[in-house]
């Protein structure tokens, strides 16, 4: 097999959608709870598909996002260990859930909202990587 360089032109508009998407995909999960778990294995492909990405911008999106989600994700399977203890404490089967979805939307939604708005405001530029490709 031969390797041969080749250029690759990466868009300002793919960049921007890369920068975007992670966030994107956190609030649709965490606004419809049941696509949570949906999105935890989704959210794998999508953070490892950016990280690499050549935009250190872009990775620096994917980055804070990743934080938020995992970090959330996280402390959810904690706080359910703990449910007896949390409905006892919060008055109930129903005020648990309810406490436990306003914080997943306070701390994921309005801060993804503040990174896709930053995001669409940057100025994004083209780019070109060399890529090896064998034939």
């Amino acid at each position: 097999m031969n390797m041969k360089k080749v250029e690759k032109l990466i868009t300002a508009g793919q960049c921007k959608f890369a920068a975007r998407i992670f966030n994107i995909g956190s609030i649709i999960a965490v606004m419809s709870v049941v696509l949570i778990p949906i999105w935890i294995a989704g959210s794998i492909f999508t953070y490892a598909g950016i990280a690499h990405h050549p935009n250190h911008d872009v990775r620096e999106f994917n980055r804070w996002a990743g934080y938020r989600f995992y970090g959330l994700v996280g402390s959810l399977v904690v706080i359910l260990n703990f449910t007896g203890e949390m409905k006892a404490m919060l008055g109930g089967t129903f005020n648990m859930w309810l406490t436990v979805y306003i914080v997943n939307c306070l701390v994921v939604v309005p801060l993804g909202l503040r990174d896709i708005y930053r995001a669409s405001k940057k100025e994004w530029q083209d780019m070109t990587v060399e890529v090896e490709v064998y034939e």
